[in-house]
C-alpha cells in the first residue's frame, strides 16, 4: 500500500456490509467506521428523550448537545454519546428502525455529515453506510455498492439478530422492507449507489470472495 485511501461501502441491511468492511479494513491497516451506528446513537437519544421522530426542531436542538466518539475496545469499536457507551442498547431492531425515520432529517444529516468528514479527514479508512460515496464523501478514492438477494438479506439478518434481540424471519422480512423502503424513496440523500461505484452482488459468494473482489479494485485505482 503506498498511500492511504478513503473507501465507502454502501448497501442496504443485510448485504454484508459489516462484515466485509470489517475485513477489508483490517487487511489495509485501515479503520473501520459504521456510520449506521452513529443514526442509531442519534435516534437512541431521540428516544431517550421522549422526543417525536417528526420533531425536526426538536431534534435540532438535541444534536446540538451529542457527542459522539468511537473507541477501540477489545473486540473492536464501541460508540459513546456523552461518554456512554451505547453499542449494546443500539442493537435493538426498534432503534434501527427509528435510525431510518431520524436519519431523513436535514438537521440530523448536518450534524453527522460534519462528525463523519472529521473522522475521515486523514483517509486511512473504510466507512461502510448508505450515502457514503453519493454524500458523505463524493470524492471518495473507492466506492463500493454492495447488495444481495431480498431473500438472502433477510436471513442473513435473521441470523444476526439471534445473538442479541431475536425476531422472528417474518418479523425480519417485515422490517427489512419497510427500512429499503423508508431508505430509498427519502427525499433527503435516499439509498442509491453512487455513479462511479464498484456494484458487488454477493448473493452467491462468500465474504472472503467479496473482500477479494475490493482488493482486486483498491489494486486497481493504486496503479493509476
Amino acid at each position: 500500500m503506498t498511500r492511504d485511501l478513503l473507501i465507502t461501502v454502501d448497501g442496504p441491511a443485510g448485504a454484508g456490509k459489516t462484515t466485509v468492511s470489517r475485513m477489508l479494513a483490517d487487511r489495509l491497516g485501515y479503520k473501520y467506521v459504521d456510520t449506521g451506528a452513529l443514526y442509531r446513537g442519534v435516534a437512541l437519544e431521540v428516544r431517550r428523550a421522549g422526543l417525536n421522530p417528526k420533531d425536526e426542531a426538536g431534534i435540532s436542538r438535541l444534536c446540538t448537545t451529542l457527542s459522539l466518539k468511537f473507541r477501540r475496545k477489545a473486540g473492536g469499536s464501541r460508540l459513546y454519546v456523552n461518554g456512554r457507551d451505547v453499542s449494546d442498547l443500539i442493537r435493538d431492531p426498534k432503534i434501527s428502525m427509528l435510525a431510518s425515520a431520524v436519519s431523513a432529517k436535514p438537521a440530523v444529516r448536518s450534524f453527522l455529515l460534519d462528525v463523519q468528514r472529521q473522522i475521515g479527514k486523514d483517509k486511512g479508512a473504510v466507512f461502510e453506510g448508505r450515502d457514503m460515496g453519493t454524500v458523505v464523501f463524493p470524492d471518495a478514492d473507492v466506492k463500493f455498492y454492495l447488495s444481495a438477494s431480498p431473500q438472502v438479506r433477510a436471513y442473513r439478518r435473521f441470523l444476526e439478530l439471534q445473538s442479541d434481540r431475536p425476531q422472528t424471519i417474518e418479523e425480519v422480512v417485515r422490517d427489512m422492507n419497510r427500512r429499503d423502503n423508508d431508505d430509498s424513496s427519502r427525499a433527503v440523500a435516499p439509498l442509491k449507489p453512487a455513479r462511479d461505484a464498484v456494484f458487488v452482488d454477493s448473493t452467491e459468494i462468500s465474504a472472503e470472495q467479496v473482500v477479494a473482489y475490493m482488493l482486486f479494485h483498491v489494486e486497481k485505482f493504486l496503479e493509476r
